[in-house]
């Protein structure tokens, strides 16, 4: 999305983010262990095993270090202009 950042915790950076992508790999474990037992492609999970729904991408102020959604930066944006 094009629009103005600003941070809502430092509050004064507007300029300096990080855009941190998000990559979902799914995969079963082994309960005891920890070890991965199998590696799926995204498209082809069991059947209880939900998909991945979060954002493609997450913003972390590069001043003070939040890391947040977008929309969280561009509507503190909005609100102190």
């Amino acid at each position: 999305m094009q629009a103005p950042y600003c941070c809502p915790n430092c509050k004064t950076n507007k300029t300096r983010f990080n855009r941190i992508d998000q990559v979902a790999h799914p995969i079963k474990l082994n309960a005891q262990t920890g070890e991965i037992v199998e590696s799926y492609e995204t498209n082809q999970v069991e059947a209880f095993h939900m998909k991945y729904q979060g954002p493609d991408y997450k913003i972390q102020c590069a001043a003070c270090g939040i890391i947040e959604d977008e929309k969280t930066f561009i509507q503190f944006a909005q609100y102190r202009a």
